[in-house]
């Protein structure tokens, strides 16, 4: 993607990033889109054959291989349309950290294309840079544009906290995700020697302080304090932020509900839904710790060992898990390559 010039405070005649853009909109010169689709289909290849193979191994794979035809298809166009709403939620998310009223079809094109960019950046930079860049071809200053997207990050880790209490403090699924915390919380507890714990601590915590201190002392975090504050100040802007975000971790968290439901394997019911709900938003969390592109691999191990806390077996968690990333994290990619196409017009 072409880099913003620093301390630019208008938008540039320079294009969003070329994912699949035709050649007369750049250059007399051929056009690398033959290229570029083929390196965007073999990274969609790479990408499922890392987490169904290298990650997961082949043991469990043959029972889901073999179980794929007994899948619950009636549940795939709910799937879809939960899909969608988490990038229209996420557009309604920026338009409000920004304060003001974004096209929300462009918003939402914007966001399709910003997955496409984090399936190849860890921690989410990807995205970061494409709503900045979008924000800045839209008249926002950029200093202004990349305040608010990093206001729109920050925003959502209470969202989700707040989602996550919620969940779990109404039981979630009869304390059963609770319980297993605990379970795996006190063996954990039981394997560390507090002797060794002593001195980790000893040494990481007085790290994490100066670290922490350095970081609070520069212009950026002053920035994002700044933003946040004036953020706060529009309470309507900050309901709307706040509320979208949780909505997309609570989409996603259905959608991936509706994914272990429409596998037969994993004997679950409407019943359980709270508790999956439960299981996405704890799998989901300790998935996202380990800044890997997109994810790939951290993520579907969290969400599979999160179902089997639950006592769901391994070949059907690993389905279910494979059909929930299939269809809101592979599936959106290639509309996120065309839609570029449209926002750069």
């Amino acid at each position: 993607m072409e880099t913003i010039t620093a301390g630019a405070e208008h938008a540039a005649p320079a294009r969003l990033p070329d994912l699949g853009g035709d050649a007369a909109a750049t250059t007399d010169t051929p056009s690398p889109t033959p290229r570029i689709r083929w390196a965007v289909a073999s990274l969609l290849l790479t990408g499922l054959a890392a987490v169904a193979i290298v990650v997961f191994g082949t043991g469990p794979l043959r029972p889901a291989a073999a179980s794929i035809r007994h899948l619950r298809w009636g549940f795939l166009p709910a799937l879809v349309l939960l899909s969608l709403l988490h990038y229209v939620f996420a557009a309604v998310a920026l338009r409000g950290a920004t304060g003001r009223p974004l096209p929300l079809y462009e918003t939402t094109l914007t966001q399709f294309t910003a997955a496409a960019a984090n399936r190849i950046t860890p921690g989410g930079l990807g995205a970061v840079a494409v709503n900045t860049r979008y924000l800045v071809c839209r008249g926002l200053p950029l200093p202004r544009a990349a305040v608010a997207v990093t206001v729109l990050q920050v925003a959502g880790l209470p969202a989700d906290l707040l989602l996550m209490g919620a969940v779990l403090g109404t039981g979630g699924g009869n304390d059963r995700m609770l319980d297993a915390l605990g379970d795996h919380a006190a063996r954990a507890a039981g394997l560390v020697q507090p002797v060794p714990l002593l001195i980790v601590a000893g040494v990481l915590i007085p790290a994490a302080v100066l670290t922490g201190r350095r970081a609070a002392r520069s212009a950026a975090v002053g920035r994002a304090v700044d933003g946040l504050a004036d953020l706060c100040r529009r309470p309507r802007d900050l309901a709307v932020t706040l509320g979208a975000s949780a909505t997309t971790t609570l989409v996603l968290g259905l959608a991936f509900s509706l994914s272990v439901l429409a596998v037969p394997g994993t004997t679950t019911g409407p019943g359980d839904v709270l508790a999956l709900l439960a299981a996405y938003l704890v799998g989901a969390a300790a998935g996202s710790a380990i800044p890997s592109p997109g994810g790939v691999g951290s993520t579907e191990t969290a969400l599979v060992a999160a179902l089997a806390a639950l006592g769901i077996a391994a070949g059907p968690a690993l389905q279910a898990v494979l059909l929930f990333r299939a269809i809101t994290f592979w599936a959106p990619v290639p509309v996120g390559v065309f839609a570029c196409r449209t926002l750069r017009r």
